[in-house]
């Protein structure tokens, strides 16, 4: 296999880590945040960050031409504005779930569930929803590489946030 290709998929799981641990950080913060008093400026400041590095390292792995590019990042905006509302859904759904932990009963197991497959069902719904607005944009191979991307960058996320967020506990 070609080393420079090895090289760089090297570095690019190193950005979505970077990437990951960020919104990691968010998921974290918010928690934090709704729970005591701190200016929500920060918060905000932090998702425009992590908004900007998102579209560059799918800037950098896109490899759109200048038409296409033109083209592409108006769909990606409205797609990742859509996505924002489900990923503040998602971390209410943390939220509700680390105050609940320690006191967890059933009806509230049932309703974080609940939720949590909803969510799901949303998210999935609105990429099906972008895939034909992609396709009349770019060339299918490219739109492929794309919703890896997304993938790989959500699948970092979610693991990340396994691993901090503990198992409901059943012992109750």
């Amino acid at each position: 296999m070609n080393g420079g290709y090895v090289m760089k998929m090297r570095d690019l799981g190193k950005t979505f880590t970077v990437l990951s641990m960020c919104l990691v950080m968010v998921a974290l913060m918010y928690s934090f945040t709704s729970a005591q008093d701190k200016p929500a400026d920060d918060t905000q400041i932090l998702i425009e960050k992590i908004k900007a590095d998102k579209k560059l390292l799918v800037a950098e792995n896109m490899q759109l031409s200048e038409a296409e590019a033109r083209k592409f990042w108006p769909i990606y905006d409205k797609y990742q504005n859509e996505l924002f509302i489900l990923r503040m859904r998602s971390l209410k759904l943390i939220d509700t779930y680390a105050e609940n932990y320690k006191s967890m009963t059933n009806d509230m197991a049932k309703k974080l569930l609940d939720e949590y497959l909803t969510i799901e069902r949303l998210r999935q719904k609105v990429r099906e929803a972008y895939l034909p607005k992609f396709r009349k944009v770019l060339p299918e191979i490219k739109v492929a590489r794309y919703y890896q991307i997304e993938n790989k960058i959500g699948a970092v996320v979610n693991y990340e946030l396994a691993k901090q967020i503990p198992l409901v506990k059943t012992d109750q």
